[in-house]
């Protein structure tokens, strides 16, 4: 089970059920989903949530849900992966539309990453980042993170973010 983060404006939880109609939705949107493998059915999203799960219960690390401490409702998702075949962990977010432009990716990812570095005591985290994907470029960049080089991952060519070491 994932432990709750905080931060000022977000939560960062574990995933639950009743994320999956509003996550679904989100899955369903191929011009959402360009970046992360494509749009998923309603069975689909359900596999993809179960395995957030049970990356936590395989790695003793993973992703949160993003959730709004205002309104409680499910803002995206960003945390830490390194799924078999991943060459190097990585520092991942994902917002959906009616919460982007508030800074909430940024927030999230440097909560998750305080928690890689001082929890876990990971000596180094990248984010893998498609080379047209403006605003996570932008995140990488606000949170410190430096372009290092690119690497072919599953038929496709990502930059690698690399981020400061032991930024807590």
């Amino acid at each position: 089970m994932a432990p709750v983060l905080e931060t000022e404006r977000l939560r960062l939880r574990s995933w639950r059920g009743d994320d999956l109609d509003t996550f679904a939705t989100f899955m369903a949107d191929g011009a959402e989903t360009r970046f992360i493998g494509g749009p998923l059915t309603r069975e689909d999203t359900w596999r993809r949530i179960a395995m957030f799960i049970g990356h936590w219960a395989l790695r003793g690390f993973g992703n949160w849900v993003i959730e709004e401490k205002a309104s409680g409702v499910l803002a995206g998702y960003s945390g830490l992966w390194e799924p078999e075949g991943w060459q190097h962990r990585e520092l991942m977010w994902g917002l959906l539309p009616a919460f982007r432009g508030r800074g909430y990716a940024t927030e999230a990812a440097a909560r998750a990453r305080a928690y890689a570095y001082g929890e876990l005591g990971w000596p180094t985290i990248v984010s893998y980042i498609a080379p047209e994907n403006a605003p996570s470029r932008g995140v990488a960049e606000r949170l410190g993170a430096k372009q290092d080089g690119s690497i072919e991952m599953r038929g496709a060519v990502v930059d690698v973010w690399r981020h400061p070491a032991n930024v807590t």
